[in-house]
C-alpha cells in the first residue's frame, strides 16, 4: 500500500463504517442487541464488495469461523479484486460493526461502528479473549506499566499531564470484575467514569486534548485492543496490554494462533505494528463516552447524516468526515441538514 492508496482508501473505508452504522442506527432503541449487531454485519460486509482491496479479516465476528460473515480469514473486497494482479492493495483488516451493541439497543451515546486496515502482518492476530489495559494519551509515552501498582501508574500520568492525581477523570468498564481496581483508582483520589460499553470508542478519546478523559484502566475485549492500538498508533497515543490467559483451552487456542508468550506486555506498535495503518469509525448513537465527539446518525426525510473519523499513520491526517446521505430526492425548499 503506497501513500497515495493509503490516503484514497481511508476515504472509501468511510463509507463502510457508515453503512454499517445507518443500518445500526435503524434498530436504536428496540432492545434486540443481536439484531442490532447483525444488520450492522450484513451492511459492512456489503459496503466491502464496492472496494477495490483483497483484503482478508483478522479480526471480526467468529474466531473459530461460526459467523457467516465477517469471519476471521474471510477475503473481501470488489469481485475480482483478487484476481488483479497486484493492482488492488492486499490489507488486513479488523472489525467491529458495531462497538456497544448495549448502547444501541437501549438508545444510549457511544456507539460506533469501527475498523483498522494495514497492510499483512500489520495487525495482530488477537485472539477472542480479554486483555488488561491502560490507555492514555501522547504526553505519557513511557510512564505507564502494567506491573506497577495502580497507584503509581496514576502518579505518573497526572505527572505527565502536570496534574495533580485528583484533576484526572479515569475512565473503567462498569464490571464486577473491576471492583478492585475501581477501589484502588478511588484512594488516589482520581475521578471515574463508569462506563456500561465503549471502552474502544473511549480509549480513543484519551489521545484527543480536551476531551476530559485522561486514561482507560482495566480488563476489555483483546480484539478491541488491537483496535484501540492502531488508533493510538495513529494518534501517538500510549497504550499496554496483556491478554487475559487463564484456562488450559485457551493457552493452547493462543500458542496455535503463533502467540507464543501469552503473558507477554504489549505496547500499541506491538499490537498495530504497521507503517501505514488506517482507523475509522462511525457514529452510530452518538458521542464517544466521556468524549462527545461523534454525533450519531440523524434521519430525516430525504435521507440521513452520518459524522465520521477517519485516520491515518503514514499520512499523519486526522479526518472528520459529515456526511449527508441521501435517498430520495430533496424537496422544493432542498436538503434538510438535520
Amino acid at each position: 500500500m503506497t501513500p497515495l492508496q493509503e490516503q484514497e482508501l481511508a476515504l472509501q473505508l468511510v463509507q463502510v463504517v457508515e453503512q454499517a452504522a445507518i443500518a445500526a442506527a435503524r434498530t436504536m432503541g428496540r432492545g434486540d442487541r443481536k439484531g442490532s449487531d447483525r444488520v450492522a454485519v450484513e451492511a459492512m460486509r456489503k459496503a466491502f464488495e464496492l472496494m477495490p482491496i483483497q483484503g482478508t479479516i483478522v479480526i471480526g465476528e467468529g474466531e473459530r469461523d461460526k459467523a457467516p460473515m465477517l469471519y476471521i480469514g474471510e477475503e473481501v473486497g470488489a469481485p475480482g479484486a483478487a484476481d488483479g494482479g497486484g493492482e488492488h492493495p492486499r490489507i488486513d483488516i479488523a472489525v467491529d460493526p458495531l462497538e456497544g451493541t448495549n448502547l444501541c439497543a437501549t438508545g444510549k451515546p457511544g456507539g460506533l461502528a469501527v475498523m483498522a486496515a494495514a497492510e499483512e502482518g500489520g495487525l495482530l492476530h488477537a485472539p477472542d479473549c480479554y486483555m488488561e489495559k491502560i490507555i492514555a494519551g501522547p504526553a505519557c509515552r513511557g510512564a505507564v506499566d502494567l506491573e506497577l501498582p495502580v497507584a503509581e501508574n496514576l502518579k505518573r500520568i497526572a505527572r505527565c499531564l502536570e496534574r495533580d492525581i485528583d484533576d484526572l477523570v479515569i475512565v473503567v468498564l462498569d464490571r464486577p470484575r473491576h471492583e478492585k481496581l475501581i477501589d484502588e483508582i478511588r484512594k488516589t483520589g482520581a475521578r471515574i467514569r463508569l462506563i456500561g460499553d465503549g471502552d474502544l470508542s473511549a480509549g480513543v478519546s484519551v489521545a484527543i486534548r480536551g476531551s476530559g478523559v485522561h486514561a482507560v484502566m482495566g480488563i476489555g475485549g483483546a480484539p478491541e485492543g488491537v483496535i484501540s492500538a492502531a488508533a493510538m498508533r495513529c494518534l501517538h497515543g500510549v497504550m499496554v496490554g496483556r491478554l487475559v490467559v487463564d484456562t488450559p483451552e485457551l493457552e493452547e487456542r493462543v500458542l496455535k494462533m503463533g502467540i507464543t508468550d501469552p503473558h507477554r506486555i504489549y505496547e500499541a506498535h506491538d499490537l498495530a505494528p504497521g507503517r501505514r495503518i488506517i482507523f475509522a469509525a462511525c457514529g452510530v448513537t452518538g458521542g464517544f463516552s466521556g468524549g462527545g465527539m461523534l454525533n450519531g446518525v440523524s434521519f430525516f426525510a430525504e435521507g440521513c447524516r452520518t459524522q465520521s473519523l477517519v485516520m491515518t499513520l503514514a499520512s499523519r491526517k486526522v479526518r472528520f468526515v459529515d456526511t449527508i446521505h441521501l435517498e430520495t430526492p430533496p424537496g422544493p425548499r432542498g436538503v434538510r441538514m438535520y
